[in-house]
C-alpha cells in the first residue's frame, strides 16, 4: 500500500506562514476559498495526518495537506 508522503505534490508558497484555506485554493485542492473553508470545516482536511478544523491555522514549510488522496507538501520559493 503506497504511503500518502510519498506521492506528495510539493507547492511553492512566497511567504509563510501561509493560512491552510489560502493554501488550499492556491495548490488546487479547492476551487475557491469559500469551498476551502467548506472542505476544512467539515472535517475532511488532514495537517500533517491529523484532522484539522481551524480554516485559518498557520502552516509551515514541510507541512502536509491532504484531502482525499491528494497530499500537497508546503515549501517556501
Amino acid at each position: 500500500m503506497p504511503n500518502a508522503s510519498s506521492n506528495a505534490r510539493q507547492v511553492l508558497v512566497r511567504e509563510i506562514p501561509i493560512e491552510l484555506c489560502q493554501f488550499m485554493k492556491f495548490g488546487g485542492l479547492a476551487d475557491s476559498g469559500g469551498a476551502a473553508k467548506q472542505l476544512i470545516s467539515e472535517g475532511r482536511v488532514r495537517l500533517n495526518g491529523t484532522v484539522e478544523t481551524q480554516k485559518r491555522k498557520k502552516l509551515a514549510a514541510g507541512d502536509r495537506v491532504t484531502l482525499g488522496d491528494q497530499t500537497l507538501l508546503v515549501q517556501l520559493g
